[in-house]
């Protein structure tokens, strides 16, 4: 299973308007849902998050029931700063893995959200495959 406590780049994040946090917290929690099933590890991550964007509680109930992937969509090409973008693609592997099961509704996705920022797929798939290249590495070394 991926460290779901994985440090974000919170400078980059911190450069982003309230919209544009709250597209990324959108992003997570559809993700969270889109293999069907809410974790309570998948929910506490997004919950964590918003505290440390300073996103309340209220917001985050309401963040917490999107079910659409194409408000998610629209609300990603808000962010237009490449490093957040990519910290943004990044926390969705780490969730996306946090089940150890990554679906095919997961992974399209993902895509979906860095297509609409800019990102192309090559990029995705080398984020995703280091992140799980470090979760081996943890266990070949005994970190675990």
């Amino acid at each position: 299973m991926v460290d779901l406590q994985m440090e974000m780049d919170m400078d980059c994040v911190a450069k982003l308007t309230e919209d544009q946090r709250i597209a990324f917290l959108k992003a997570f929690s559809r993700l969270a849902a889109a293999d069907g099933h809410l974790d309570p590890e998948e929910k506490e991550f997004i919950r964590h998050v918003a505290v440390s964007f300073g996103v309340s509680s209220r917001r985050v109930d309401e963040i917490l029931q999107i079910d659409n992937d194409e408000e998610i969509i629209n609300a990603v090409k808000t962010i237009d700063n490449r490093r957040a973008a990519l910290e943004l693609i990044k926390e969705m592997c780490v969730l996306a893995h946090a089940d150890d099961e990554l679906s095919d509704e997961e992974t399209a996705l993902i895509g979906k959200v860095g297509m609409a920022m800019g990102i192309d797929l090559d990029k995705i798939e080398q984020i995703s495959d280091r992140l799980i290249w470090l979760e081996e590495a943890k266990i070949i070394f005994e970190e675990v």
